[in-house]
């Protein structure tokens, strides 16, 4: 998992060179062949993207307030048809709670593969593989004590001015296994898309636990926002940005009230 960047850069520079098309030639085609949904705040999309965003949350705990900065997102590219990179840079966690250090969490990567698509016009539907992964980088205690596994499916689908994205994954371990338990994560966005540039949400974010120490626990989240954009600055190149509020909905929850907020580009 320590090489995953330098693995994740051989595999997009392979891709580079075996295209005869330039690479913003591939992007826009392999995006036209897709709905033009923006992303929810939490829930992942199944569309291909291609940019950097930056995510920064607030969670109120038990023991303090956590701010999360960078949320575990990068950077984002279509080297291929039907394939979108992911190379997530490390969060770093600032602690309110002075007895608890403050440090870098973990790298993680995404793999997409598209299997279906169409635009809104011929059906406004898409359907999605992932496989991701995260190595234990982090510090003091910031981040897990083994890698991760993350496969992920995802679909989506629109009828005029609103559409529902889904997701469902597993994480996955590799080793700790009893330590750290498994999870089932799945998300739901309800979007709509208003005045052009303005698309309100509300998610259902739950987790489910199997082994480890919170075994047998589930914990979801209600979360209303909105995300604001795309604003271009050339053919390619917009800017988005947005928040949302994270309410617990169930009894167990190891965060609640937590503050939402992100900034995308798209290149």
């Amino acid at each position: 998992m320590r090489f995953a960047p330098a693995i994740f850069l051989s595999v997009l520079f392979a891709a580079v060179c075996a295209s005869p098309q330039s690479w913003r030639q591939r992007v826009t085609v392999t995006q036209a062949q897709q709905p033009h949904w923006i992303n929810p705040l939490a829930t992942t999309t199944g569309r291909l993207e291609q940019g950097f965003r930056f995510d920064v949350q607030h969670q109120h705990t038990g023991t303090g307030g956590v701010n999360n900065l960078g949320s575990g997102k990068g950077f984002k590219l279509i080297p291929a048809p039907r394939i979108e990179l992911q190379l997530n840079l490390p969060p770093y966690l600032s602690h309110e709670n002075p007895t608890v250090k403050d440090g870098w969490s973990d790298v993680s990567f995404n793999l997409k593969y598209r299997f279906l698509a169409r635009p809104e016009k011929k059906g406004n539907l898409i359907f999605t593989g992932f496989m991701g992964g995260s190595a234990p980088t982090g510090q003091y205690k910031n981040g897990s004590t083994a890698a991760s596994l993350i496969p992920t499916l995802a679909a989506g689908k629109g009828w005029g001015w609103f559409d529902v994205q889904s997701t469902l994954a597993g994480n996955l371990p590799v080793e700790n296994v009893k330590t750290i338990g498994r999870a089932i994560v799945w998300n739901t966005a309800f979007q709509g898309h208003v005045l052009k540039r303005l698309w309100p949400e509300v998610e259902v974010n739950s987790t489910s636990w199997a082994g480890g120490a919170h075994d047998g626990k589930k914990q979801a989240f209600l979360t209303p926002g909105i995300v604001i954009g795309r604003f271009p600055m050339d053919k390619r190149v917009a800017f988005a940005f947005g928040g949302g509020f994270q309410v617990a909905a169930t009894r167990y929850h190891a965060s609640n009230h937590n503050t939402l907020l992100t900034f995308r580009v798209r290149f």
